[in-house]
C-alpha cells in the first residue's frame, strides 16, 4: 500500500472517530442537560432556580470548551502534530467531571438530591413493610422478629451472667464460713 492511501486512510478514520466521539458527546451533554430541566422543572424556589440555570450555564461552557479544545487537538493531528487518542478521552472526561461539578454544586441539586434519596428510603420502607407481611402471613420469621429474637438471647445472656456473679459472690460467702 502506498503511502498517500495509507494517509488517506489514517485521516478518513480519525476523522470518523473525532465525529463520533463528537456526536457521543453531544448526546451525552443532551441527556444531561434534559435530565437536569426535567428536575428543575420541580424546583419552586426562584433563587435555587437561578442558580441552578447558573450551574447550567456553567457546564454548558465547560462542554464547549471541550469541544473547542479537541477541535483544535485534532486539527493539530491533521497537520500532522503526534496527539495520542487518550487526549480526546481525558478532554471530554475532564469537560464531564466539570460539567458535572458545576451542577453538582448548586443547592438546587442538593434539595433535589435529597427529595429522590427521601421518595427512595420511603418507598424501600413500603416494600419492606409489604414483605413483611407477606412472610408473617406465610407463616415465615421476618428480619425483626430475628432482631427481637437476638434481642432477647442478648438480654438473657446479660441476666444470666449476672445470677452467676451474684452466685459466685454467695458461694464465696458459704465458703469463707466454713
Amino acid at each position: 500500500m502506498s503511502e498517500p492511501n495509507q494517509w488517506n486512510e489514517f485521516m478518513q478514520a480519525m476523522n470518523q472517530q473525532f465525529a463520533q466521539s463528537l456526536e457521543q458527546n453531544v448526546e451525552a451533554q443532551t441527556q444531561f442537560v434534559e435530565s437536569w430541566f426535567e428536575t428543575l422543572e420541580q424546583t419552586s424556589d426562584p433563587e435555587q432556580m437561578g442558580e441552578a440555570f447558573e450551574g447550567t450555564a456553567n457546564a454548558y461552557t465547560t462542554w464547549m470548551e471541550a469541544s473547542q479544545q479537541a477541535y483544535e487537538r485534532s486539527m493539530d493531528a491533521m497537520s500532522g502534530e503526534d496527539v495520542e487518542p487518550e487526549e480526546f478521552r481525558d478532554i471530554w472526561l475532564n469537560a464531564a467531571n466539570e460539567a458535572f461539578k458545576e451542577v453538582a454544586d448548586t443547592t438546587a441539586f442538593a434539595a433535589t438530591t435529597g427529595q429522590t434519596v427521601e421518595e427512595a428510603l420511603e418507598y424501600q420502607q413500603q416494600i419492606d413493610d409489604l414483605a413483611d407481611e407477606t412472610l408473617h402471613t406465610l407463616g415465615f420469621a421476618t428480619k425483626r422478629d430475628v432482631q427481637e429474637v437476638g434481642e432477647r438471647l442478648i438480654e438473657l445472656e446479660r441476666r444470666q451472667h449476672a445470677v452467676e456473679r451474684k452466685l459466685d459472690t454467695v458461694i464465696d460467702h458459704l465458703e469463707d464460713e466454713e
